[in-house]
């Protein structure tokens, strides 16, 4: 069982910067893929980035490659996901999700979530 809760969200002026963190619980938290989602009023929930347990391997969605990076504390058990250069369109809430086999972009394929945080860009 992996509990996860993120934090950082807010509302932040087009071209800003935001950091959020997903506190994961469980032993086993270091052993997980780790990826971040979100989903914006009224769509379906993107895939935005993840990062590999094994070798820290990471994906971005084409629309955040270059000014979002994600990465992972396993001492810490907290997974990041820096946001720099935001524009109006990133508004939405970010959720942090885990799956043991998977570094899939399918929501679907992973097995536990956070509550989500929301991020708000104004223009």
């Amino acid at each position: 069982q992996v509990n996860l809760v993120e934090s950082g969200g807010g509302l932040v002026q087009a071209g800003g910067s935001l950091r959020l963190s997903c506190a994961g619980s469980g032993r086993t938290f270091s052993t997980y893929n780790m990826a971040w989602f979100r989903q914006a009023p009224g769509k379906e929930r993107d895939f935005v980035a993840v990062i590999t347990w094994s070798t820290g391997t990471t994906y971005y969605a084409g629309s955040v490659k270059g000014r979002f990076t994600i990465s992972k504390d396993n001492a810490k058990n907290t997974v990041y996901l820096q946001m720099n250069s935001l524009k109006p369109e990133d508004t939405a809430v970010y959720y942090c999700a885990a799956s043991r086999l998977s570094y899939s972009t399918a929501g679907r394929q992973y097995d536990y979530w956070g509550q989500g945080t929301q991020v708000t860009v104004s223009s």
